[in-house]
This record gives structure tokens, sequence and C-alpha cells, in this order.
């Protein structure tokens, strides 16, 4: 019970924390600090990396643990796997490419 209200808690804080930020213009933030916006691009490349390469590697310890189990299972294992690690790094990449256009606004 105090683990789903810790979680839900973090949840709604999270929440509320965020509308303040979404309330504002975004060229308001623009022409006041520039600087934030390159802290806020460097973040989104960090989390999309470090999102990326976590997603990555839970992705090829499930994978390599199904095939650990069932050897005979590995051609139906690894055409998902890499299906799912393609879209894992696609999702790293928009990242990159939302930091940059944010970066250049």
């Amino acid at each position: 019970m105090k683990l789903k209200l810790g979680k839900s808690f973090a949840v709604l804080s999270a929440l509320a924390a965020s509308s303040a930020a979404f309330g504002q213009d975004a060229t308001t933030v623009v022409s006041t600090n520039p600087g934030l916006v390159a802290v806020g691009s460097a973040l989104a490349i960090g989390l999309a990396a470090l999102g990326g390469t976590l997603g990555q590697g839970r992705a090829a310890d499930a994978a390599l643990s199904g095939i650990a189990r069932n050897p005979t299972a590995a051609d139906k294992v690894f055409t998902p796997m890499i299906i799912a690690l393609a879209l894992i790094e696609f999702q790293a990449i928009m990242g990159f490419i939302i930091a940059f256009l944010w970066y250049n606004k």
C-alpha cells in the first residue's frame, strides 16, 4: 500500500510541476533566457541516450535469456528483437533531432 501511495504521489507531483512549464509561451523563454534552451537541449539528448541504452539492454537481456532457456526458439526471437532494437534506436534519434531543432530555434 505504501509503495503504491508513494508512486502515485510521485506521478502527481511530476504532473503538478510540469503544468507550470507548459503554461509559458516558448518565445518568452527563448527571448529572456537562451541559455535555458541549451540546457533543455542537452537534457533531451542525455535522457534520450540514457533511455535508449536502458531499453536496448533490457530487450537484449530478455531475448538472450529466452534463447538460453529454449535454444530452438532462437529464430522466432531474433527478428522481433531486431525490430524492437530498431524502434528503440529511432526514439533515441528522435530525441536528438528534437533537441537539435530546439537549439537552432
